[in-house]
């Protein structure tokens, strides 16, 4: 069997002379064991239960349909004990950190007050909603979930690229991509101490209970939906049916007398938390956007009078604003006094004059983004677009450079992935999950995407990218 490793970048399972690191020998083994015909029929039994399941997401604007089958590569990611130990103590360290730091910008506002954060930084964000000023969720947590999006440099350190704060998506692919190798290619889970991933559900139950409205001893949960045609639809009905509460839309709930009720064939129903996966704009047309039919007029008021959890909490996105990046070294240091655990990225805003003029000079080596996209819609990366796109990508970035940001380039490490003749290396990032509720708990893995085209960076699962199964190894692999 031929597996090439990458002679640019870290290689995950390969040194640079090509050699297989320990960690992976066994999996080498494992795989070279399988002969061509075996590994087909594998695929095709992958392909079978993908299928079967509906594990799908949507792609916006495709003439042939909206659902797709996610793509899963079967060559699981290892990530050693002592590996993950680092990613766990530094996303707890962030997580904590951005809700001290909101919990701040809708009080007291002292990191504006000391320079922390430029005021104009907030203020003029169009995720910042100053409707909330002074409302403070249970315990003061405003990002129950936050998905991280970390890279390994080239020297196999993982930095952070950017957070979820809003409404992360992807976790359901890592339970299912879990279960689905764990019945395809079950040989290989003897041969590792694999920690597992399936309680996921129940953390999350867990912390969304622990922030329901005081009084409330058995909270009523409910997930609240755009519907069906949403593009992480999928995941929304898989964590409700795996939590085993209601999945609703805003035309089923109502609010009377500042609570809020499910409408059900019993009658109705108070509902003390709701994990919304809908943007802020659209969650109650009395406060924000008037037209909207998916969220729930009242919802606002129920929520600052502290009648219903919202998680995320409204509000939350500005700490997803990617601008806020060049400070997060500061907002550690002023929140908690300590020193970043996680590298940033160094990034560069289009707000500051300095930086705009040096992203207008350098687009050939930058990827320049959307302070508030994602998706990976709307971007440019630099090095791999043509001159014309380049320029006229300039255009739209003079026409508002405030609303862009940018980072170097970083080469992403690679991994194996199977390509229907042989292992080659792509370029892959991770994507764990934190969630705040009493404490901060990240679950034992993540969502590995692979950029499934050969040479590309893109892993986005919209931009035709994939996923793999991550394992975290509960102690030393010999």
């Amino acid at each position: 069997m031929d597996w090439l490793h990458s002679p640019t970048g870290f290689d995950e399972a390969f040194d640079q002379s090509g050699n297989v690191r320990a960690l992976y020998a066994d999996l080498v083994e494992a795989f070279n064991a399988l002969d061509d015909t075996e590994l087909e029929r594998r695929e095709q039994l992958q392909e079978m239960s993908l299928v079967n399941q509906g594990i799908t997401f949507t792609v916006y604007g495709e003439s042939e349909g909206v659902e797709r089958i996610f793509p899963f590569d079967f060559v699981p990611r290892v990530l050693t004990a002592a590996e993950w130990n680092t990613i766990e103590r530094g996303l707890a360290q962030r997580v904590t950190a951005i809700n001290l730091f909101l919990a701040d910008l809708y009080t007291d506002q002292h990191c504006l007050q000391e320079g922390i954060v430029p005021c104009e930084l907030i203020l003029e964000s169009d995720e910042f909603r100053r409707e909330l000023i002074g409302t403070l969720p249970r315990h003061g947590i405003y990002t129950h979930v936050v998905g991280t999006d970390l890279l390994r440099d080239d020297a196999g350190e993982f930095v952070v690229l950017e957070d979820n704060c809003r409404n992360p998506s992807g976790v359901s692919y890592v339970l299912e991509n879990r279960n689905l190798l764990s019945r395809v290619f079950p040989e290989l889970f003897n041969r590792y101490g694999v920690r597992p991933v399936e309680r996921y559900p129940n953390m999350l139950l867990e912390a969304l209970r622990h922030t329901a409205p005081r009084g409330r001893e058995q909270p009523v949960i409910a997930v609240l939906t755009p519907g069906i045609y949403n593009s992480a639809y999928f995941e929304h009905s898989f964590l409700a049916r795996e939590m085993g509460v209601p999945l609703v839309e805003g035309r089923d709930l109502i609010v009377e007398d500042d609570q809020v009720f499910m409408r059900t064939t019993r009658g109705k129903h108070r509902v003390d938390v709701l994990y919304r996966r809908i943007d802020d704009a659209w969650l109650d047309p009395v406060v924000f956007e008037e037209h909207s039919t998916l969220g729930v007029p009242g919802l606002m008021h129920a929520y600052r009078q502290g009648n219903v959890t919202i998680a995320n909490a409204p509000g939350s996105g500005v700490a997803d604003n990617k601008s806020i990046y060049p400070w997060m070294s500061d907002i550690i240091r002023f929140y908690l006094d300590e020193d970043m655990i996680l590298p940033q990225v160094h990034t560069y805003i289009g707000r500051n004059a300095d930086d705009a003029a040096y992203i207008r000079e350098h687009l050939d080596e930058l990827v320049v983004k959307l302070c508030g996209g994602a998706g990976g819609y709307g971007m440019l990366v630099g090095p791999m677009a043509t001159a014309a796109q380049r320029d006229e990508f300039r255009s739209i970035f003079n026409a508002n450079p405030e609303h862009y940001i940018a980072q170097p380039l970083v080469e992403f490490s690679h991994h194996p992935t199977w390509t229907d003749d042989a292992f080659e290396p792509r370029r892959v990032d991770l994507r764990p999950f934190a969630l705040f509720g009493d404490g901060v708990q990240v679950l034992p893995g993540g969502l590995t995407r692979v950029a499934l085209e050969a040479g590309s960076y893109v892993v986005n699962s919209s931009q035709g990218g994939g996923s793999k199964d991550t394992w975290v190894l509960a102690g030393d692999h010999t």
